[in-house]
């Protein structure tokens, strides 16, 4: 596969970030990156292809292969599939994110996530750090909007929080910002799909 290039954004934009491993790729990826673009109000999104998951001990699928499937199931003109954190040497999202606002320093960028991730955000490295960096859209799937909402990182920035009637503003607020939305969703993991062998 071509490798490649740092993504473009013009100064000014605002770019959400949806970082994974993304293996494999899925319509639900592509259904909350579609649903946080409009919620959120965002001119971009770039899918971030981690080269592997910290929290995770089995290592996924190599890189190029996961890139490779997300571009062909995300197709869209605002939407860019990356593999960012290889070019850059970075895992941790905090390092990825000073990694990105130090090449775009004019951007501003929101980190994406679903209610998921958010009921374990506090185990993430450095994860108060992302909070007071960059604003965060976090987008409730199936089954975790409790345990998101009660989660030591909803706590901790409880006051920081921007009303769903207001999710629109996301983009250009300050951090520390989130937000939580709940949207229609498609009720697929990547764990479903290679517990199923539809991924090699």
């Amino acid at each position: 596969m071509l490798r490649s290039a740092i993504p473009y954004a013009r100064p000014g934009q605002v770019v959400g970030l949806f970082g994974g491993s993304f293996d494999p790729p899925h319509q639900g990826h592509v259904h909350v990156t579609l649903e946080a673009m409009k919620a959120f109000g965002l001119d971009r999104v770039w899918w971030l292809v981690s080269p592997g998951n910290p929290l995770k001990s089995r290592g996924p699928a190599p890189i190029d292969q996961r890139v490779e499937a997300a571009r062909f199931i995300m197709r869209h003109p605002k939407v860019e599939v990356t593999d960012v954190e290889d070019l850059t040497g970075t895992r941790a999202t905090a390092d990825t994110l000073a990694a990105l606002r130090r090449l775009y320093p004019q951007v501003r960028f929101v980190w994406l996530m679903g209610a998921d991730n958010l009921a374990q955000f506090h185990k993430w490295k450095d994860w108060r750090l992302i909070m007071d960096t960059v604003p965060v859209g976090v987008v409730a799937r199936p089954g975790d909007r409790i345990s998101a909402r009660m989660s030591p990182a909803a706590r901790v920035y409880a006051k920081y929080r921007i009303d769903g009637t207001a999710r629109h503003l996301l983009g250009r607020a300050d951090a520390p910002a989130w937000c939580f939305v709940n949207v229609p969703m498609v009720d697929v993991s990547s764990t479903q799909i290679r517990s199923k062998g539809g991924w090699t």
